[in-house]
Formats: C-alpha cells, structure tokens, sequence
C-alpha cells in the first residue's frame, strides 16, 4: 500500500502546484468537449458531402492558419502576460463552438460555413497553442515540466474517451448540434480555472519587448541547435502523415467496418484510453531525453502499422489502446526536450514551432491522407503514417544521440558580447593601474575613514 501511495504522489507530483491543479480540473472540462466536438464535425463533414477527401480538406483548413501564423504566434507569446492573454483566447474559442452549433441546429450550415469557422478557429490556436504549452512552465518550472507536460496529455487523451463517447450516443440520438453546444460552454471550465490562479506562484519570465526581426531570431536560433532542429523536423514528419487519425479513423470506422458514429467513438475512446493508462507510466517513470524521443517515435510507427491490419473493428478497438499509449510518450517526449533545451526567452518562438510541426502539417498531411484512404483504402492511410514515423525516426537516429551543443539566443549572446567587453575594459584598466604602480583597490578617502576608538 505504501509504495501504490508513493507512485501516485510521484505520478500526479506536479499537482502540488495549486496553480497547474485547477488549470488541470479546468482542462478536463474544456477538453472533453473539444473531443465531442472533433468527432461532431467530422461526422458532419461526411454527412454533407460523404467524401473523405472533403473531410481531410476541412481538416486541413482548420490546421491551416497554425502554419501560416504559428510562427507568430510563439513571437507573441514570447511578448505578452500569458495567463491574461489564454483567457481572451479560450473565450474567443468557446464562442466559436456556440456559433456553429446554432447553425447545425437551425438547419442553415452549409459547406462553405464549415470552412470558414474551422479557418477561424486555427486562426484563434495558432496564438493560444503557443502561449499555453509555454505557461505549463510558469505554472511549475523546469522540475516538474515533464510530469506537468505528460498529464495535460494525459487530460488529452481522458476526455478522448469520456469526449467521442458521449458525442457518439448523442448524435444518434439527439443529433449533431448539442456537441458543438456542449464543447462551447465547456471553455468556461478553464476560464475560471486561469482567473482563480494566484500570479505570485507564476514562475516569472520576463517578455519580450516588441523588437524588429524577432521572428527572423527565431528560425535562425532553432536551425543552428540540432538538438531543436532534429526533433522539430521528426515532428513534421510525424505530424503531417502519422497524427491524422482525426481522418483515418472514420474513415476505417465507415468504409472498412461499416461501423456508425457510435464505432468511430468507440474507437476514439479506446485509443484514449490507451494514452491515458501510458501517460500515468511516463508521467511516473520516464524523463525527457532525444534518445527516448527516437525510440519512442519507432514503437509509435510500428503500432500504428500493426493497427492497419487488424481484421475486425473488435480487434482493431483492442489494439488501439496500446496506439494511444505510443503516440503519448512520443508527444510528452518532444515537447518536453524542446521546451527544457530552448532559452527561456526564446521558447514561446520554439514551441510556436512545435505547433507548427504538430497541428501546422495538417494542412498539407490532411488532404494527402485522406485522399489516399479514399482512393487505395483507409487501412493504406494508416500504413503510410505508420512507415513515415518509423522511416524518419530511423534518419533522425544518429542526430538524436550526439550530445547537445549549448546555443545561445540573439539576446543572450548580446548580454554576453556586453559582459565580456565590460570585464575586458575592466581588466585593461586595472593593468593600467598595475603599470602605473597604482593599487587596484582606490584608497578611502580621508574624510570617508572611520576612527577607530581607543
């Protein structure tokens, strides 16, 4: 009993942290609808149009802004008071949710409406997603940022259970619309979570100033480090073909299983649940390190593979789980050695980028996945995320295990031209005085001696 006790309190150490535990409680609500949501929309697009390729290019329009701004997005979350900002940025997404639940509702949602609130949305994570993977920092500092870092996906994965399970029992019995209801009242959960936090228990880091070439910095800073670049490029890859499920899993649910809404949920679910139960495993044992990151990203590869065989929606709700636990260590992995290798004031501009790697490649992964899963099979669409995360972890291998250079930012580097000219002038200066046969330490002045009394 004593040793269950200390694994709990080592698996859930950094809700110690009041700050991270009601950010954590606001984050299972919110994120539970934003999974109810995910299956809503992606049964809706195939209702409206029954085409998987229109799926994947909604997708991708959703996804589409976080690269177009993300990089952006991280030069302003670099810039501004993060807790402030996420509330602006949760409100602004909740309303979202309200508006295309009306229109779902009234009957009036056409196509064209899905594209323009998912484009509207991306435009809305593009900022949010930088700002809050870099205020889990603050919220508990560098110790227990891995920890921290696996139980949002942890939260993540939960409500993809609890989330897809309930979409699915109201879509087909009440319909689309209360999903997208439910997900928009849900942002109200993490809103008061940021407004009762205590700012003084913030680990502070200072912003940035607003600076011309700031942007510029930040590209230069992460393509000089290969500790940054190398596992930033495995997330592109990874995130652009493997991390698609959104589109080739209802896809394998309709067309492989003939499997309803309730299949695909299922599915979701026990994928999440998957995650759930590997993200307790890392939040209690693993740490970061770019060599795990490379393993991890081959046993994600090889279970996704494995999964596109499966032969009955039975076997393949069976094997997801051990899916989801592979894909939650591969992300608890990168974001967190990004995070702990990045300059403090530079890494809201690399986790920007991580965004970018993750949710950005949609826009360009989507429409080939979804292509491919409608044209050669959903099971092929599988297949090729599960080859490309083996492939590219493989390539990355031997970068992965060199030791990491120390690189500086354009404005630690400047602080450090500053420093050592100022101790080089010093240093002069004190020889001058050598020279001279002057004492490096001035004499006090008389008036500043004190007497001594005898």
């Amino acid at each position: 009993m004593t040793r269950v006790k200390g694994a709990a309190r080592s698996t859930f150490r950094s809700l110690r942290s009041r700050n991270y535990r009601l950010y954590f409680m606001g984050q299972i609500v919110s994120v539970s609808g934003t999974w109810m949501q995910s299956v809503a929309l992606g049964w809706l697009v195939l209702k409206l149009t029954g085409s998987g390729t229109w799926l994947g290019l909604v997708i991708a329009c959703q996804f589409l802004p976080m690269l177009l701004f993300g990089p952006f997005g991280g030069v302003i979350a670099d810039r501004v008071e993060k807790r402030r900002f996420l509330m602006v940025t949760q409100a602004l997404a909740g309303a979202l949710a309200l508006a295309l639940g009306v229109l779902v509702a009234t009957g009036s949602i056409q196509l064209w409406m899905v594209f323009a609130l998912a484009f509207t949305l991306g435009v809305v994570n593009a900022f949010d997603m930088p700002a809050r993977q870099t205020f889990v920092f603050e919220m508990v500092g560098p110790e227990l940022l891995t920890n921290a870092v696996t139980l949002n996906s942890v939260v993540m994965n939960g409500s993809r259970i609890v989330g897809p399970a309930i979409a699915g029992v109201l879509i087909a019995t009440v319909g689309l619309a209360p999903c997208f209801f439910i997900n928009g009242i849900s942002y109200l959960g993490c809103i008061v979570a940021l407004v009762l936090m205590r700012p003084g228990e913030l680990t502070q880091v200072e912003p940035r100033p607003r600076e011309k070439g700031q942007l510029r910095e930040g590209f230069r800073y992460v393509w000089a480090n290969p500790a940054l670049r190398t596992p930033l490029l495995l997330m592109a890859a990874v995130g652009t073909l493997t991390y698609e499920f959104q589109i080739s899993l209802p896809l394998v649910a309709r067309y492989t299983f003939g499997a309803g809404a309730g299949g695909y949920g299922l599915m979701t679910s026990a994928m999440g649940l998957g995650a759930v139960l590997g993200g307790l495993v890392v939040a209690n044992k693993a740490r970061a390190g770019r060599r795990k990151l490379g393993v991890a990203g081959v046993i994600f590869g090889v279970f996704v593979l494995v999964a596109s065989v499966m032969p009955t929606i039975g076997a393949m709700v069976l094997w997801l789980p051990l899916v989801g636990a592979a894909s939650v260590a591969f992300i608890a992995m990168s974001n967190t050695t990004l995070q702990l290798t990045a300059a403090p004031d530079m890494r809201g501009r690399v986790m920007a980028l991580y965004s970018v790697a993750f949710l950005g490649s949609t826009p360009v992964g989507g429409p080939i996945v979804g292509w491919v899963g409608q044209t050669v099979g959903p099971r092929a669409a599988l297949v090729l995320g599960g080859v490309t995360a083996v492939s590219a972890s493989l390539i990355a291998w031997r970068s992965l295990n060199r030791p990491a250079p120390m690189t500086l930012s354009d404005t630690q580097l400047a602080a450090a031209e500053h420093d050592a000219i100022a101790l080089a002038e010093r240093m002069d200066a004190e020889q001058d005085g050598l020279a001279l046969g002057e004492p490096l330490m001035p004499e006090p002045a008389p008036e500043s001696v004190i007497p001594i009394a005898g």
